[in-house]
């Protein structure tokens, strides 16, 4: 990939050398709040006289591997090892938006694609100077020098440290464009590398947002409504205010919190608060009462997603159709570490110290609770023990501000278990209906899909959805690969009373779940082999023949050992193109998933290790969603509180991965969620190949396979 010319706003000393890159895309005008303070970048690398390197990491790292693929893209073009550069994480400002998405975000599975050319340029821009100053100094031609691991170097073998040319190359003009490596001449990319953030994550020294202390803080406990979006009528926290340790008790804006000088005194004289709530709107909010929504929502047309040809007269005159409906429940994040806040709330501003995918906004709403500028909340994103989505929302931020502010101490607000378990902004649920119709020669001439559901977008970033239809509720269905003359999409909005979120692969997990099993549905409608059914059809995708291709080798699809099943699924996502086969048996009418193949086209990898890492990771928490992932709610309540009845994978019986790279230099492609999306077709495939039964509902615990 060629580089595009780089405008520098400007560039300031900060003990060495600072580079800031200004790219097209971010907002220009941007002033220094103090004399060495930088605010306009998107890609920060910081040389000092030390020799010192840092990177300040824009994206926010949850086990996806940020930390050292980032930083690996700067090393490369600068020169040095990976070792060399030392990783923080950028603060909150619009010098940080995410140009894939249009904001401040860590999501969709952007991190590499977003930063892959601006992060390189970054690096080279910092190369360039430095060899000019070297070169400067010696009085030669600075196409003459190279760099070696931080060091300049001449034709004669002269040396000089980043360091010591620092100073200089800050007062060389910037320049408008840098060439960057081509592929063929990387050191590190493509080649695995140890993670940066697993040493401190091993002797305990990295910091997640519950691990937070700050001296003089305070804890805080909340007190929630049980019913979805329920609200305070009238409380006492007298007895909770007696109790040893306790602070005071503060009615925020979405509870009671009590405030003691542990955690757990908190928490236990939460206990205590009497409290009569307002149930609202959500009192007789059931699942049934969903499933009703969502089918009487489903009539009439939805917004148009995609449309080719006249799939509706291509049904309407077809030899035959094939229809199925499908079904899909609300799923929980159920991230490790529970949602928590530590935020100080002063005269002079704001700290907040928070595991989040979102700083700015996350700097807006403390803000606003704050009743201050937010320009004076100052956001220290710490490491997140897990995301999957949940911290894009921000639900559990103003308590915790509300909270300091009442009391004017530091104060870290954590959710117990059940506390995060039952107020999630959970995966969306789906009712969506599918037809396929064939001509008078077997060949397929239209797919229609109707989907419907409620839209995390329009609560999110309404003005998204104001001008289009939801981009995330089509994903894996208006990108539909299969040449079929007449393809029509659409999706109906239907909100069902609570907030929904996006969760790990967004709606490539609902529609790939329908697209990927209807495919099969129609392959054996033909009498086909499900797999040349879908090759036949994709003489037009090379990418999608070659994943399927080696998949279909390495798992001998079609051939499994006796009393095992195999099924299948293809999948775009993220600019990744991924096959998965599975291999199943069924023991006592539950399936036991034996083994799992998948080939991934992510186009240039960055760190491989990551790439297979990332897979697997993918595919477990599918599978834990295909087997056993539901929310169920009776009057307004989440019935689930913990892991023990919303079931995880566990080690026993997570499935043998094995995966294939396909090797591509092309631009990268996300590779941290997409996964996750074929699982449950796959194996849903084999169950059909196992039984005779199509599976159109999850999870699987609701059916019985005997």
């Amino acid at each position: 990939m060629s580089a595009n010319p780089i405008h520098v706003s400007r560039r300031t000393f900060l003990g060495g050398l600072v580079i800031a890159i200004a790219l097209p895309a971010c907002k220009p005008g941007a002033k220094p709040a103090g004399e060495n303070k930088i605010i306009e970048s998107n890609a920060w690398l910081r040389i000092g006289t030390d020799d010192s390197i840092t990177f300040l990491c824009d994206k926010s790292e949850m086990g996806q591997g940020v930390y050292t693929a980032l930083p690996m893209l700067i090393a490369e073009e600068l020169g040095v090892n990976l070792d060399r550069i030392k990783v923080e994480f950028a603060p909150a400002g619009d010098p940080y938006v995410n140009n894939l998405l249009g904001t401040q975000i860590t999501g969709g599975s952007t991190s590499v694609r977003d930063g892959w050319e601006k992060l390189r340029t970054a690096g080279a821009t910092a190369r360039q100077l430095l060899v000019a100053a070297a070169a400067e100094q010696w009085g030669i031609d600075a196409r003459s020098c190279s760099v070696e691991n931080g060091v300049v170097v001449s034709p004669h073998r002269k040396k000089l440290r980043f360091g010591e040319v620092a100073e200089a190359a800050a007062k060389l003009p910037v320049p408008k464009e840098v060439a960057l490596k081509p592929a063929h001449e990387f050191t590190l990319i493509g080649k695995s590398q140890r993670r940066k953030d697993t040493p401190s994550k091993v002797d305990g020294s990295c910091v997640y947002g519950i691990d937070v202390k700050l001296p003089g803080m305070l804890y805080a406990a909340l007190a929630q409504s049980p019913v979805l979006k329920g609200t305070v009528k009238r409380f006492s926290g007298d007895k909770a205010q007696a109790m040893p340790g306790v602070v005071a008790v503060v009615q925020t804006s979405s509870g009671i919190a009590v405030v003691a000088d542990s955690w757990w005194r908190a928490r236990k004289a939460r206990d205590v608060l009497e409290i009569e709530w307002d149930a609202g709107p959500n009192a007789a909010l059931d699942d049934a009462k969903i499933a009703a929504i969502l089918r009487k929502g489903a009539a009439g047309e939805g917004r148009v997603a995609r449309h080719d040809g006249d799939a509706a007269a291509a049904i309407k005159g077809a030899a035959r159709v094939v229809r199925a409906d499908y079904e899909l429940p609300l799923l929980a994040h159920a991230t490790l570490e529970p949602q928590n806040c530590t935020a100080d709330v002063r005269d002079d501003g704001v700290d907040l110290y928070v595991p989040t995918q979102v700083q700015q906004i996350a700097q807006g709403v403390a803000a606003k609770a704050a009743g201050v500028d937010a320009a004076k909340v100052k956001v220290h994103t710490t490491f997140l023990g897990g995301g999957f989505g949940r911290r894009l929302e921000v639900d559990f931020i103003p308590a915790a501000v509300e909270v300091s502010k009442a009391v004017r101490k530091p104060v870290k607000l954590l959710w117990t278990r059940e506390d995060d378990m039952t107020h999630d902004a959970y995966r969306p649920p789906a009712f969506d209906q599918v037809a396929g119709a064939f001509d008078a020669k077997g060949n397929l001439v239209a797919w229609n899909l109707h989907l419907t559901g409620p839209s995390i977008t329009a609560r999110m970033f309404p003005s998204v959805t104001e001008k289009m239809v939801d981009p995330f509720a089509v994903e894996a269905a208006s990108n539909y690969p299969y040449d079929v003359p007449n393809v029509h999409v659409d999706f109906k909005q239907q909100e069902i009373g609570i907030d929904v979120g996006y969760w790990r692969s967004v709606s490539h997990a609902l529609n790939c779940f329908v697209a990927e099993s209807f495919m099969d549905e129609l392959a054996v409608s033909q009498k086909k082999s499900p797999l040349d059914f879908r090759m036949a059809l994709l003489e037009k995708q090379p990418r999608f023949r070659q994943v399927l291709k080696l998949v279909a080798r390495e798992s001998r699809y079609g051939y499994p050992p006796k009393g095992c099943h195999h099924g299948l699924a293809v999948m775009e996502g993220y600019g990744t193109v991924m096959a998965m086969v599975v291999e199943i048996f069924l023991e006592g009418g539950k399936v036991q998933v034996r083994r799992t193949w998948c080939a991934v086209d992510c186009g240039q990898q960055i760190n491989p290790d990551t790439v297979v890492a990332q897979v697997e990771s993918s595919i477990n928490f599918g599978l834990s969603a295909l087997l056993w992932g539901e929310i169920n709610i009776a009057n307004g309540r989440v019935r689930q509180t913990n892991f023990h009845d919303y079931r995880v994978v566990r080690m026993s019986e997570a499935a043998r991965i094995d995966t294939y790279v396909v090797g591509s230099d092309g631009p990268p492609g996300g590779i941290g969620e997409p996964a996750t999306a074929l699982v449950a077709p796959a194996v849903c495939n084999a169950i059909y190949e196992a039984t005779g039964r199509r599976i159109r509902s999850l999870p699987l615990s609701r059916h019985k396979l005997a």
